[in-house]
C-alpha cells in the first residue's frame, strides 16, 4: 500500500466524485480510477460503491479513511517535529477563525507573526463554529479561535477573552440616542438576526429564554455584513459582539449597550491534543493573546 494510494484515495473519499478528485489531484481520471482499483485489490474490499454517477464510501472505505487521516496526520507531525529541531522557520500554519475575530481580533497578531516568521505560510479562514472544529479534526487547521466552551474530549482549549454583545440599531430608532438598553426593551423590536443553527444566534436564544422574553425576528441573514446592512436600512435593529461593532466606527448606526442581564461569549483558542505544537504555532498564538489583553 503507498502513500500516493492512500492521498489518491483520501481525494476520493472527500469529494465522492472521481472527475472532480482526479481534477483537484491534477492527474487524468481513468489513472486515478486505475489507481484505486489497485489499492481495492491489495486490501481485498471494495472501497466505494458506485451506482451510476454516485459514488458513496462502503463500511471497508470508512475504516480506510480513518486511518488514512491518522497516518498523513503522524508524517505531519513528524515533518513539524523535524522543522523545529533543525531551526528551520519554513512550513505552513492554517487557522480557522469566527469571522468576526477575523476583524478586530486577528490583524495586530498576524502582522507581529509575519514579521517574527517571514518564511512561514500563514492561512487565516473565516469559519463557522462547526466548520473550525471539523477543519481541525480533519487536520486541516492547525490551531483554531472559536467559542469556549468545548465539549470534544479530544481536543484541548485555552481561553481568550470574554466579550459582551451590543444592539446595532438605525439612527433614525427611537432608542438611538441611548448608550444602552435592557433585554426586556427589545421584546416588541423588530429584529434581524443570523440563522438558528448559527453559534451565536444560539446563545441569544438562550439568554432570550432564560428571561422568558420572546423576539420579535423579522429577518434572518447568513453573514454579518448583511445583517449591518439591514440595521443601516432602517429594517430593523441585530445583536453582535461589542468589540465588532466597535472596531467598524460606522457612522450608519448606533451601538447600545444590553443590560439586565449583560450577555456575554467566551472566545478562545482549540487545538487537538495530540498534535505537536511547534514554535511558529506557539508563536502565533501569543501574539494573539497579547492582542486579546486589549480587548
Amino acid at each position: 500500500m503507498e502513500l500516493r494510494q492512500l492521498e489518491y484515495f483520501m481525494m476520493v473519499a472527500k469529494e465522492l466524485h472521481f472527475s472532480r478528485a482526479a481534477e483537484k489531484l491534477n492527474i487524468a481520471q481513468p489513472t486515478l480510477s486505475q489507481q484505486i482499483k489497485s489499492l481495492e485489490n491489495q486490501v481485498g474490499v471494495l472501497l466505494f460503491d458506485r451506482i451510476g454517477k454516485r459514488t458513496a464510501l462502503t463500511e471497508a472505505g470508512k475504516i480506510l479513511l480513518q486511518h488514512s487521516q491518522r497516518v498523513f496526520f503522524e508524517i505531519d507531525q513528524a515533518q513539524a517535529a523535524l522543522r523545529d529541531l533543525s531551526g528551520l522557520q519554513r512550513g505552513t500554519l492554517t487557522v480557522g477563525s469566527l469571522l468576526t475575530c477575523t476583524s478586530y481580533l486577528l490583524p495586530p497578531a498576524i502582522m507581529n507573526f509575519k514579521q517574527l516568521y517571514p518564511n512561514i505560510e500563514l492561512s487565516v479562514v473565516g469559519l463557522s463554529t462547526e466548520d473550525i472544529s471539523n477543519g481541525i479534526f480533519q487536520n486541516e487547521l492547525d490551531v483554531g479561535v472559536t467559542f469556549l466552551p468545548i465539549v470534544e474530549d479530544e481536543l484541548e482549549s485555552i481561553p481568550l477573552f470574554s466579550e459582551e454583545l451590543s444592539v446595532a440599531a438605525p439612527l433614525t430608532h427611537p432608542l438611538a440616542d441611548k448608550k444602552e438598553m435592557s433585554m426586556k426593551e427589545l421584546e416588541d423590536q423588530p429584529i434581524v438576526l443570523l440563522p438558528k443553527s448559527f453559534h451565536l444566534r444560539k446563545l441569544i436564544d438562550r439568554y432570550y429564554e432564560k428571561q422568558q422574553i420572546k423576539l420579535n425576528i423579522m429577518l434572518e441573514m447568513t453573514t454579518i455584513e448583511s445583517l449591518i446592512e439591514m440595521v443601516t436600512k432602517g429594517i430593523g435593529i441585530t445583536i453582535l459582539p461589542t468589540p465588532y461593532l466597535n472596531y467598524l466606527q460606522n457612522e450608519t448606526f448606533a451601538t447600545l449597550r444590553l443590560t439586565d442581564p449583560i450577555p456575554k461569549r467566551n472566545i478562545g483558542f482549540v487545538y487537538r491534543k495530540d498534535k505537536f505544537m511547534c514554535n511558529a504555532t506557539s508563536s502565533f498564538m501569543s501574539e494573539v493573546i497579547e492582542a486579546s489583553k486589549h480587548m
